[in-house]
C-alpha cells in the first residue's frame, strides 16, 4: 500500500493526469496501467479505480435508506412551491427519496449552470431550480435521498441544434407523432453530452443518476432503413439491425457507469416493463438482461395502465395487484439468472387513466397504490418509485405493506 501511495505522489508531482474516461467494451480499450511502473511497482488498474483517493467528495452525506420508496419530481416542482409540499410528504410518511429531473424530456437542463461550469456553453439551462445546491443541502438535512433523472436519447433541443446527431427524414429532423425528436444512440458525442450532465449532477451531491429513454424511438424497426443517420463505430458491425441497436444501447449504459465510478454514485436505468418478458425489444434496442448487468438499479415501468392484455389479465388497469404480481414473478426469474443482480426498483402508478375508456380503468387512490406495493412486497421487491406527472401523490397511503 505504501508503494502505491508513493507511486501516486510521484505521478502527481510530475503533473501526469490519470485518465478517468473508460470506453465501452468493443469500442475503445480501457487505459492500460499495467506498464506504468515509475521505478516502483506496476499499477493495479482495479485498485486505482476502487480507491477512495480517486472519489469525488460533494461535501454532502446521505445514508442509503432501508429501502428506497420514492416519487418523481419535475424541475418546476423542485424549484417551486410544490417542493416544500413534497418535503412534507417525505417527513410525514415512509417515503424517503425523490427522483428529480436534471435533464428533462425536451433536452433542457433544469437549472442554469454556473459560469465556470463546462455545461454553461451548451446554452440549454433553464431557471426552474434556482439553487440546486441549496435544495440538496435541505434534502441532506432531512435525509431525503436524491436521485437525478436524465432523459438521454429523447432530446428535441439537441436534435434541433445539431441535426447530424439525430435522425433525418427528407432533410428535416424526424419527429414522432407527439412531435418529439430523438438523438442517435450510435454516436459517442451524444453519449458524452449526457454523461457530462450526469457528472455535474454527481458533483452537486446527487447520490444516484437515473437514465431514462435509454433507447431508440418506438417503432424504429419500421423506419431504420428510410431515415438518414450515422452508425459511427457500429458501421461495420456484422450484427443484424436488431442486435446492433441492442449493442449500442448496452454499450452506452456500460460506458456511463464506468465514467461515473470516480463520483461514487449509483447508476440506474428506466426500462419498459415488457422488455423483461422478451429476449429484447426489437425496435428500441433494449435487452433487459444486458442492461441489468450494467447497472446498480433497474427500474421497470410497470404501470398497470400501460399494459395490454398480459399475463392473462384482460384489463390490467383494473387489477393492479395481479398485473404487478405477475410481472414481478417474471422479472425475478430473469434477474436471478444474472451473475450480478441489480436492485429492482420498479415504477408504479399513482394516477388514473381515463383515456382507456369506461370499464377499462379505475380511479387510482389509496387502495390501488397499496395493491401495487403489496404485490411487489409479496414477491420480495421492497423498493419502488411512484409516478405522477403532476407530482400530486395520494394521501393516506401505507407505504410499508
Amino acid at each position: 500500500m505504501k508503494i502505491l501511495k508513493w507511486a501516486l505522489v510521484l505521478v502527481l508531482a510530475a503533473g501526469i493526469a490519470i485518465p478517468s474516461g473508460v470506453h465501452a467494451a468493443g469500442k475503445s480499450k480501457v487505459e492500460n496501467f499495467s506498464e506504468m511502473t515509475y521505478g516502483f511497482e506496476s499499477y493495479d488498474e482495479q485498485l486505482v479505480a476502487s480507491s477512495t483517493l480517486f472519489r469525488y467528495d460533494s461535501g454532502l452525506t446521505f445514508d442509503y435508506p432501508d429501502a428506497i420508496r420514492g416519487v418523481y419530481v419535475t424541475g418546476h416542482s423542485a424549484g417551486g412551491a410544490r417542493f416544500e409540499t413534497l418535503v412534507n410528504l417525505m417527513e410525514t410518511t415512509d417515503l424517503n427519496a425523490m427522483v428529480i429531473d436534471i435533464k428533462d424530456d425536451y433536452g433542457n437542463i433544469t437549472y442554469v449552470p454556473e459560469d465556470d461550469s463546462p455545461l454553461k456553453g451548451l446554452d440549454i439551462g433553464k431557471p426552474y431550480i434556482k439553487n440546486p445546491r441549496a435544495m440538496l443541502e435541505e434534502m441532506e438535512e432531512k435525509q431525503i435521498y436524491p436521485i437525478g433523472r436524465i432523459v438521454v436519447f429523447k432530446d428535441s433541443v439537441l436534435a434541433e441544434k445539431r441535426p447530424e446527431l439525430s435522425f433525418v427524414d427528407n432533410g428535416e429532423v424526424w419527429k414522432n407523432g407527439r412531435k418529439e425528436a430523438f438523438v442517435n444512440p450510435f454516436m459517442k458525442e451524444v453519449w458524452d453530452h449526457n454523461i457530462e450532465i450526469a457528472i455535474e449532477a454527481a458533483k452537486m451531491g446527487f447520490q444516484e443518476i437515473q437514465f431514462d429513454y435509454v433507447r431508440f424511438p418506438e417503432g424504429f424497426e419500421k423506419r431504420h432503413e428510410s431515415l438518414a443517420y450515422d452508425f459511427e463505430d457500429y458501421k461495420d458491425s456484422e450484427l443484424d439491425p436488431v442486435q446492433r441497436r441492442v449493442e449500442a444501447v448496452t454499450d452506452f449504459v456500460a460506458y456511463a457507469r464506468e465514467r461515473l465510478k470516480p463520483y461514487g454514485v449509483k447508476v440506474s436505468v428506466d426500462i419498459f416493463g415488457y422488455a423483461a418478458t422478451l429476449a429484447e425489444a426489437p425496435g428500441i434496442g433494449q435487452n433487459f438482461s444486458k442492461i441489468s448487468e450494467n447497472v446498480d438499479v433497474i427500474s421497470s415501468m410497470i404501470y398497470p395502465s400501460h399494459w395490454t392484455s398480459y399475463f392473462g389479465v384482460s384489463k390490467p388497469d383494473t387489477e393492479p395487484y395481479k398485473i404487478v404480481s405477475e410481472y414481478s414473478k417474471v422479472e425475478n426469474k430473469v434477474l436471478d439468472a444474472l451473475e450480478n443482480r441489480p436492485i429492482s426498483r420498479p415504477w408504479i402508478q399513482d394516477f388514473s387513466a381515463p383515456w382507456l375508456g369506461a370499464g377499462n380503468y379505475l380511479n387510482y387512490g389509496k387502495k390501488e397504490v397499496e395493491a401495487q406495493i403489496k404485490a411487489l412486497k409479496d414477491n420480495g421487491i421492497d423498493e419502488y418509485l411512484l409516478w405522477n406527472a403532476g407530482n400530486r401523490y395520494t394521501s393516506g397511503v401505507n407505504y410499508k405493506q
